[in-house]
């Protein structure tokens, strides 16, 4: 057994011991929003909006992006479960913003093995195989962060399954301080109509 999966376990179980009334919280968000946010590790959507369990939805993905899957789970959360306020929420220093498509799918079709960064950009550390597939995928790099913030809340008030009374709000998540800064153009395309 790794290391990780034995620390894992054992803070299961000790969360476990004092679950208690947790189990009884309903399916549906208790204060009725969606977080959509980036998975990078320093990000902790729970105290940086003072989430307790049962608050609210987190949707987490690389960068914290619009992608078609994100949007998907936006309208379950919104459809079947009753959110009315959701958060689009980049941050600093986000990894996204340290490649674009040509350079991971690159890195991809050298070899599967992890790359390094160094003051040159991306390289490959191993020695293949690799694979093309990395050239069929939107990767959704991030050139401007304010930029991808309006075009995230943009896409999402403009895809047809997302109702017009849903506000959407565009915020970048500073790293550094722990302060989210709003967006002003996302938030002006995110207002309820």
């Amino acid at each position: 057994m790794s290391k990780i999966l034995e620390e894992v376990l054992a803070a299961n179980t000790a969360y476990a011991a004092d679950f208690g009334e947790k189990g009884e919280l309903p399916m549906p968000p208790g204060r009725h929003f969606a977080i959509l946010t980036c998975m990078d590790a320093r990000l902790d959507p729970a105290k940086y909006a003072g989430l307790a369990e049962g608050d609210a939805h987190v949707i987490r993905n690389a960068g914290g992006r619009a992608s078609d899957d994100a949007i998907r789970s936006l309208v379950i959360s919104y459809k079947l479960l009753g959110t009315r306020e959701w958060f689009v929420i980049h941050h600093t220093d986000c990894g996204m913003e340290t490649f674009n498509d040509k350079t991971i799918r690159t890195l991809l079709a050298q070899s599967l093995e992890p790359a390094v960064i160094d003051d040159k950009g991306w390289h490959d550390t191993g020695e293949g195989p690799g694979s093309a597939e990395g050239a069929y995928i939107d990767w959704l790099t991030i050139g401007d962060r304010r930029g991808s913030v309006r075009d995230d809340v943009q896409r999402i008030r403009a895809h047809p399954l997302v109702p017009r009374d849903i506000t959407i709000y565009g915020f970048i998540y500073d790293v550094k301080t722990g302060v989210l800064v709003a967006v002003p153009e996302a938030m002006k395309i995110g207002k309820a109509a």
